[in-house]
């Protein structure tokens, strides 16, 4: 009985790899087996990935075999016809938080998490168009509406704005769709609309606010150019003290120099018009004494020496020599000579 048992058994198996046929994954694709007939395994979707890229042989018609593609997908809503997911409008209409209208255009990047392929067949969606359709979409077109919508109209000007807005979006949108097995990897935004007649009210804001900041840039401008003048102006009438100051500096230094020198001649002066008053006083205080006399008659003797002397009598009224004693005179001087005759 047993050895029946044994037998029918491995003629089912033989039967069965004989009867196997390939089953595939794509090199970005993982594999998804349903086993609708439990013999060794359990019945329903098997908890098992099989990885890209390889041939898996299982029985026909007991086993269903799905795949989904793992690669990083864009999901563009945008407002061009011939742009993005659907080949009509389909960027998103929402109000600003101020209450004006504006469409904007999105793209979700995501992809599938792989190790969660079983669980997204068997609860999300039986195919990679399902899920994106349904799923993503249908999420990716709701929640960033009412995201996008805190922003004031005049915010959405402003890049870094907008870009924190999409990063807030991106963290809801995987919050939601993370436990379904997908991985949202990026939200962006490209252009956004106002209606018409508000758009024509914000682009002629733009223009008055380009042609105020292009008076003040020109106002600052002159300012700048005013300040340079001046600070040029300043320049030259310091450069102008400076050389006044250098000027003055200089004739005080030939001034104090010219002043120290006479002020050094004078005290010459002083000083040799002393040592030679010094001297007269010692002169006359030597002339004063015994010997000023012989002293007196030795200079007039050494002033006439050399000199021919004639005395000649004058009548009265002429000169008086009678009281000079012309003798002693010419014997101090030692020129008695002069009263001999000369021999030739």
């Amino acid at each position: 009985m047993k050895i029946t048992r044994w037998v029918i058994s491995l003629s089912l198996c033989l039967l069965g790899v004989a009867g196997c046929m390939p089953h595939t994954t794509g090199e970005t694709e993982v594999g998804v087996r349903t086993i609708k007939l439990g013999v060794w395994q359990p019945k329903g979707v098997e908890n098992k990935v099989y990885a890209p890229g390889s041939t898996y042989f299982f029985l026909p018609f007991v086993n269903d075999w799905d795949t989904f593609d793992i690669k990083l997908q864009n999901l563009e809503m945008t407002f061009d016809k011939t742009s993005g997911d659907r080949k009509t409008r389909d960027d998103l209409l929402f109000k600003t938080i101020d209450g004006n209208d504006i469409s904007l255009d999105v793209i979700v990047a995501f992809r599938i998490d792989p190790e969660k392929a079983a669980y997204i067949l068997q609860f999300v969606a039986p195919d990679n168009a399902t899920l994106r359709n349904k799923v993503v979409r249908t999420v990716a077109r709701s929640k960033p509406r009412d995201i996008f919508g805190e922003l004031k109209t005049e915010e959405f000007y402003i890049a870094e704005r907008r870009e924190h807005q999409a990063q807030k979006a991106k963290d809801v949108l995987q919050a939601m769709l993370g436990p379904m097995g997908i991985v949202v990897e990026k939200v962006l935004t490209k252009d956004y609309r106002f209606n018409p007649e508000y758009q024509k009210a914000i682009e002629d804001k733009k223009i008055a606010d380009q042609r105020v900041e292009r008076h003040k840039s020109a106002q600052r401008a002159t300012a700048e150019e005013y300040k340079r003048k001046l600070e040029d102006a300043r320049g030259e009438v310091n450069k102008l003290v400076a050389d006044a100051d250098g000027e003055y500096l200089k004739a005080k230094i030939e001034a104090d120099a010219h002043f120290e020198k006479q002020g050094l001649l004078a005290e010459a002066i002083r000083t040799e018009g002393i040592a030679e008053a010094k001297g007269i006083q010692e002169m006359n205080r030597a002339m004063a004494g015994a010997g000023g006399p012989a002293l007196v008659k030795l200079r007039i003797a050494e002033s006439l020496q050399g000199k021919r002397i004639l005395l000649l009598p004058v009548s009265e009224g002429g000169m008086n020599l009678k009281t000079t004693d012309i003798n002693q005179l010419i014997n101090t001087m030692g020129v008695k000579s002069l009263a001999q005759p000369k021999t030739h």
